[in-house]
């Protein structure tokens, strides 16, 4: 199918006042396995409910989301699949339809405006490796990455192989993996260091409200103050 042209959408969607997709999430689905499954687990990454909605239900916009939490705000970081969705005119992220979108026009999307990142052009490319990248070792099966990892060990490696995820970024994806979404692995906390530690709040993975946003942000500000210290 040729980039840009539309392909029905494989979600049901209704359309809000500003006329941005609203995700209707299903009672259950299925695994890569073909159980069935309840429905994600909520989350509050994005502060957005149509947003975290996307992120819930869409395992790849919760991947993108994690690539473009860096040098922005995180909570836009995780708003943004839902706004390239929305510049799509598709109620979810598609990886091979990214990776095969024409790269000029991509950047176009996530240029804005808004834009989707502080950096949107050299984001652009990484957002399309990453989408590549899924397509081609997990056949466009986000979920596929974590779902048949039979370690913790195992899921930071395939983490750490993706296109602009590092040591800390694979990290701490482990742990929102763990602490918010079920998927816990033998060693998933090991896997994840000091990210995976019950109580925390220094990453992403501990955000399940406006409070513990805060905490973050606040961890992470500290962080900073104290590197500038030692610098």
């Amino acid at each position: 199918m040729p980039c840009g042209q539309r392909r029905p959408s494989r979600q049901l969607a209704s359309r809000s006042p500003a006329g941005a997709p609203s995700l209707i999430a299903s009672a259950a689905a299925e695994d890569i396995t073909g159980r069935t499954m309840v429905a994600p687990p909520t989350l509050r990454l994005a502060q957005d409910p149509d947003a975290d909605a996307l992120l819930a239900s869409n395992p790849l916009a919760l991947l993108v989301g994690m690539l473009l939490d860096q040098q922005f705000p995180l909570e836009w970081a995780f708003r943004a699949p839902y706004r390239l969705a929305g510049r799509m005119e598709r109620t979810s992220l598609d990886a091979g339809e990214i990776a095969a979108y024409d790269p000029e026009a991509f950047v176009k999307l996530m240029a804005g405006p808004p834009a989707l990142h502080r950096y949107p052009a050299s984001m652009a490319g990484r957002v399309q490796a990453l989408c590549r990248h899924v397509a081609e070792r997990y056949g466009g099966d986000a979920a596929a990455l974590w779902h048949t990892a039979e370690s913790g060990q195992e899921l930071l490696r395939r983490l750490r192989a993706l296109p602009g995820f590092g040591e800390q970024k694979a990290r701490i994806f482990v742990a929102l993996l763990g602490k918010q979404q079920g998927v816990t692995p033998p060693g998933w906390r090991e896997a994840a260091g000091t990210y995976g530690e019950e109580g925390s709040y220094r990453s992403v993975a501990d955000i399940v409200d406006a409070d513990t946003l805060g905490r973050v942000r606040e961890y992470k500000k500290q962080m900073k103050a104290a590197a500038k210290v030692k610098g």
